[in-house]
């Protein structure tokens, strides 16, 4: 029998982080951005659980120190996760129903395969496709049951999640590269105090209101602290932890499970109906995650 090590424990806690938490994100954010602008929703969020990362690291005695690479990756990487693929993700939500949203992000695993094979010359494992085939055909399954929202810009909202995901995929595949500080919770710190910066300075620039958290009502408030010490501190520097251990294309699968727990949050939360066929499509696209993930090779992008 295998020893289960602290390592192989802290992968599961991690996945569990980025499938279940961050599937509850999407109802969070939906909550907050009906009473918040949504790039100054996403610079509260981002610069406040920075910063108390830094904080927290600076109490437990991590280095902070990086040098300019690392300062440049981390910005970088920022940007491309939080700025453009949360932020704008975000602004999408004003126009896109947040269980739609999070079916579409399900298409980043194939997102992340197609760019390494194109760009790395990557070989796509046999089970691996056929995981991204039937995660493929779980989320038409969800999608012909309904149509697009008719809310106004509702087109304009699903092509900007559909960049969102190329940014997301993008920076997904350059962090399991890049050179980075060594500690995983200092990088998250770096990437979201310096991608809350840069948000708040974009939506200034695009003249939205700024409402202080003094006047938020209590939900979005309630919101709020759970996308800061959840979605962010825990969530996002699990996800950091995960590209450096695992294959990013198996990283990518929370995208699959996140709107499966998106669907049951919002009939628990708001009363939404689920269906047979989304159950039934719950399991095939499980199903795919299982075939993605059972590959037994170690991450094929290597290091440089």
């Amino acid at each position: 029998m295998q020893k289960i090590t602290r390592e192989t424990v802290l992968i599961l806690l991690a996945f569990f982080a980025i499938y279940v938490i961050w599937g509850s994100t999407y109802l969070m954010n939906k909550i907050a951005v009906q009473e918040i602008a949504p790039l100054f929703l996403s610079a509260t969020r981002f610069t406040f659980a920075g910063f108390l990362i830094l904080i927290i690291a600076k109490f437990l005695k991590l280095p902070l120190q990086i040098t300019k690479k690392q300062l440049f990756n981390n910005t970088l990487a920022g940007f491309l996760f939080l700025v453009y693929g949360n932020g704008v993700f975000v602004w999408a939500l004003q126009y896109v129903d947040s269980g739609f949203a999070a079916l579409e992000a399900s298409s980043m695993p194939l997102v992340v395969l197609i760019i390494m094979r194109i760009v790395y010359g990557q070989k796509i494992q046999k089970m691996s496709l056929f995981g991204v085939l039937l995660g493929i055909i779980g989320i038409f399954l969800l999608v012909v049951q309904k149509e697009i929202t008719n809310q106004e810009n509702s087109l304009l909202g699903v092509l900007m999640i559909a960049t969102c995901i190329l940014s997301w995929a993008s920076a997904s595949i350059f962090v399991s590269k890049a050179d980075m500080h060594q500690s995983y919770f200092v990088n998250s710190g770096y990437q979201m105090f310096i991608a809350g910066i840069l948000l708040f300075l974009f939506s200034l620039l695009s003249g939205e209101e700024w409402k202080s958290p003094l006047l938020w009502n209590p939900k979005t408030s309630i919101s709020m602290l759970l996308l800061v010490l959840f979605g962010s501190i825990i969530a996002f520097t699990s996800f950091n932890f995960l590209l450096k251990k695992v294959a990013p294309e198996k990283v990518a699968t929370s995208a699959y499970v996140n709107p499966i727990i998106a669907l049951f949050l919002g009939y628990y939360a708001l009363n939404e109906n689920i269906t047979l066929q989304s159950i039934f499509a719950a399991i095939i696209l499980l199903l795919g995650v299982y075939f993605i993930n059972s590959n037994k090779n170690k991450k094929e992008i290597s290091k440089n």
